[in-house]
């Protein structure tokens, strides 16, 4: 299905909340980068994908009447192997049903670790679509490391957005660190800016986290709101 197919299916069904396997494929339909994101219906479905994927896993609600996941206990992280994978499924699952008795489980690799960052796209009433790039984990949460452009956004515009950050030499390499792949993240950046203006009913996007490794980057989180 291709991103007009989805994000037409989703406004069909009255939703704006987009799962966040919908999203990701939404990504990969604009070539950005993603870890894979496989749904699971029952505890046997998670155990077999998770064998198909490789440990560790990792394992999500899906639910669109839960966005925040992690804050509800709907994520299980690093699981070795089917004893875990079948624990985290019932006790996510449980938490999950009080609140939505339809939710279900994504089951996902685990990524190795690297430099996070987030990228998100909010409407503003009078500007439009603007485009946020920071460093993540505390540097958002506590430092406010963010920068923002109006959509849409080239290459120089990315880089510029990346550089203008306060800690952008944790990411050009830091203490004998090689350097992040900073282009990659131009890249998502670009491809980003291309989605928003190609759709416009995308009303936000968050991107958290995005992972730049020495050679490229990957979005481990996504969520998406269509507009009203």
């Amino acid at each position: 299905m291709n991103v007009a197919e989805l994000l037409a299916e989703a406004r069909a069904a009255g939703r704006r909340y987009l799962c966040e396997d919908e999203v990701k494929e939404i990504l990969g339909g604009m070539g950005i980068p993603a870890t894979s994101c496989r749904l699971a219906h029952n505890e046997e479905e998670a155990v077999e994908l998770a064998r198909e994927l490789g440990y560790p896993v990792v394992l999500k609600v899906r639910s669109p009447l839960i966005a925040h996941k992690s804050d509800t206990g709907g994520v299980a992280l690093n699981l070795a192997d089917s004893r875990q994978v079948r624990l985290a499924y019932r006790e996510i699952m449980a938490r999950a049903t009080a609140v939505d008795p339809a939710a279900a489980v994504t089951v996902q690799p685990m990524a190795s670790p690297g430099r996070e960052m987030i990228i998100g796209v909010t409407t503003d009433r009078q500007f439009g679509p603007v485009l946020m790039c920071g460093l993540g984990g505390v540097f958002t949460e506590i430092l406010g490391d963010v920068s923002f452009r109006l959509i849409p956004v080239n290459s120089d515009v990315a880089r510029n957005m990346i550089r203008s950050l306060r800690g952008y030499r944790l990411l050009a390499g830091y203490r004998g660190a090689p350097p992040a792949d900073e282009e990659a993240l131009v890249n998502i950046l670009v491809k980003v800016s291309e989605l928003v203006a190609t759709y416009p009913q995308i009303r936000e996007l968050d991107l958290n986290p995005v992972v730049v490794y020495d050679r490229g980057a990957l979005v481990l989180d996504a969520r998406l709101i269509l507009a009203g």
